[in-house]
């Protein structure tokens, strides 16, 4: 295979085009390459378990648009799905039956789950989560995790991971600190921190929001009691439990990571919050949860939430033929595939004498460059972040894609076949050899 060059002339004047009409030449931070240097690939076009951008350079996708395409780039059932849709209308205002039958696909996979409200983007799923848990409760303070991302929600920025992470923001500019105060930013994985949260604030509580298996700081899965611990708390005070599935849900399992974790002893949590793979690569989220819960929402109830594009019937059709897609043999080569890549990842990293470990949730996985487990947001900034980028780099110019973040998730999909394993394979010498390089430049 022939190395891809550096340089990107195409990238580069696509770039300087953006950069005259977007903030950084991007719509969405972490493409931007800033924690790794060097122009952004714009995408041409993207097939199976590949990508192609416009130099006509062909790459291994392991970002999988972060997710959603779970069974590959431009898959058939998808691609019916959308031309039927899109040849009967691109969107109506109305109810269609399209996403009644994406509610239904929901609610059928996730058994604590009764009922869904469909919205646009995991931003809007985890927003209206919040307001609903307040509307229930009549309570305004909610506790999230340090290291959590829930979307760019104000009072949920705190200490938020992934793409704040990244350019090592604390928080972020433009939200007022009333609304910063509305938040208790805990430890993740320590339920010590929530049962004295709890002992101090317990009745001014509405919520508890978590990711069901945190994505956005790298994987970081939760440790063995802990979702059941905060369902137990949460439970006692009369507060609801919010489980952020907009990563995990239906890529970890057909049930996302309740399916995988759950039942839980001290209860399923109140609401959950989707996104990702039930788009199937369109902008399509949602949240949902118990009966009683859901009520409170118009026009049933008090609680208000509105979309103008929610429950479109195109996106609602790509999710649907998604998620029928979405079989426990898919779950299977799934597993097999991350299984592949990571075990030979773990192998080049150790022949290469690279501090390492490597952490999944599922096929979700990612790489974090340092010794010893990592179960919190500090553990997990405490890797050596200029060899990732260095083995980026060395991966990117052998035509592997990876999420161009030390605190990302990678991705695989169904159509990675054993051809597209064996090019990221025969990649991860090269690459662990130029993340070995950049841990010498410290120690000399």
């Amino acid at each position: 295979m022939t190395a891809h060059p550096f340089d990107a002339p195409a990238s580069q004047a696509l770039l300087e085009r953006a950069l005259a009409v977007t903030p950084g030449g991007v719509n969405s931070p972490v493409r931007a390459f800033r924690a790794v240097g060097g122009t952004p690939r714009f995408m041409a076009s993207g097939s199976g378990p590949y990508l192609t951008d416009v130099d006509g350079r062909e790459y291994v996708d392991l970002v999988c648009s972060w997710g959603p395409m779970i069974l590959g780039h431009g898959h058939p059932a998808v691609v019916d799905a959308v031309s039927t849709a899109v040849s009967q209308g691109f969107s109506f205002g109305t109810p269609s039956e399209n996403e009644v039958a994406l509610g239904e696909e929901i609610v059928a996979r996730v058994e604590p789950v009764e009922q869904v409200r469909l919205v646009s983007s995991g931003t809007e799923a985890t927003m209206s989560a919040i307001r609903l848990a307040r509307g229930y409760t009549g309570r305004s303070l909610v506790v999230k995790f340090a290291g959590c991302y829930h979307g760019h929600v104000d009072s949920l920025l705190a200490q938020a991971g992934s793409g704040v992470a990244t350019f090592a923001l604390p928080d972020s500019a433009g939200v007022p600190k009333e609304m910063a105060a509305e938040t208790i930013v805990l430890p993740f994985n320590d339920l010590a921190a929530v049962e004295e949260a709890f002992a101090a604030r317990g009745s001014e509580i509405a919520a508890v929001i978590t990711e069901a298996s945190p994505g956005n700081m790298g994987v970081v899965p939760p440790a063995p009691g802990f979702t059941d611990g905060l369902r137990r708390i949460t439970a006692a005070h009369g507060a609801l439990l919010i489980s952020d599935e907009v990563m995990t849900g239906f890529r970890c399992s057909a049930a996302g990571w309740y399916g995988l974790e759950g039942p839980y002893a001290a209860g399923a949590p109140d609401l959950f919050t989707f996104g990702k793979v039930m788009g199937g690569g369109f902008p399509a989220a949602a949240f949902g949860g118990r009966a009683d819960v859901m009520a409170l929402l118009a026009p049933v109830g008090p609680v208000y939430q509105a979309g103008t594009l929610s429950g479109n019937p195109v996106a609602t059709a790509a999710g649907r033929a998604t998620l029928q897609q979405c079989t426990p043999e898919l779950y299977a080569r799934l597993d097999e595939v991350a299984d592949a890549i990571t075990g030979a990842l773990d192998t080049e990293l150790g022949r290469a004498g690279v501090p390492h470990t490597i952490q999944r949730a599922g096929s979700m996985f990612s790489v974090f460059f340092r010794d010893g487990a990592v179960t919190n947001y500090d553990q997990a900034r405490a890797q050596h972040v200029p060899a990732f980028a260095a083995f980026f780099h060395s991966m990117l110019s052998q035509g592997v894609y990876l999420p161009p973040s030390a605190f990302e998730s990678w991705f695989v999909s169904g159509a990675h076949d054993d051809a597209a394993v064996d090019r990221i394979v025969s990649a991860l010498p090269a690459a662990a050899s130029a993340a070995a390089e950049s841990f010498a430049t410290i120690d000399s």
